[in-house]
């Protein structure tokens, strides 16, 4: 197993760009590279899958179908919630993104998709489920993870602290 090529347990440095319909969504230019640990789900899975094996300088254009990105568009990812429920002061319009929690005290992402009357529909589903994903990467460093990095499952970036 050589240590100069992406694999399961490595930190993985590399620089992105995303394309969805054309339109680049996200890109690590001036941000510097995004660094993730290989094999741990950092990072969506279609992704991960095929920058196994690449190289430092290796570069490559990905195509992710949906199920290996952020999910299929979910017809039933809908809820209608009684608009007293919002906080008075809130505007509360389409297209507006918050964080609601759940039963389970997680928050979830959720959209307003239509305003009525007397309720709100709160769409569920992740901004990009359904949509097919375009990246370029590149990869530009590889080191072994800290301890504390595996324990954790994640890059622990200097000064930074999930």
């Amino acid at each position: 197993m050589s240590e100069n090529t992406v694999t399961n347990g490595q930190v993985v440095s590399m620089e992105y760009t995303l394309w969805v319909g054309g339109e680049v969504l996200d890109t690590s230019d001036g941000q510097g590279p995004l660094q993730f640990l290989a094999g741990y789900g950092n990072i969506i899975p279609g992704l991960e899958q095929e920058m196994m094996g690449m190289k430092i300088g290796d570069e490559k254009e990905v195509t992710v179908a949906p199920a290996d990105g952020y999910g299929e568009y979910d017809e039933a990812a809908f809820m209608d919630v009684p608009r007293k429920e919002f906080p008075d002061d809130m505007s509360i319009e389409e297209g507006l993104e918050l964080s609601v929690s759940g039963d389970d005290g997680q928050a979830h992402y959720a959209r307003i998709d239509e305003v009525g009357d007397d309720s709100v529909r709160l769409d569920f589903n992740h901004p990009l489920a359904g949509q097919e994903l375009k990246f370029k990467v590149k990869v530009v460093a590889l080191r072994a993870p800290t301890e504390e990095e595996v324990e954790h499952g994640h890059v622990h970036e200097a000064g930074h602290h999930h």
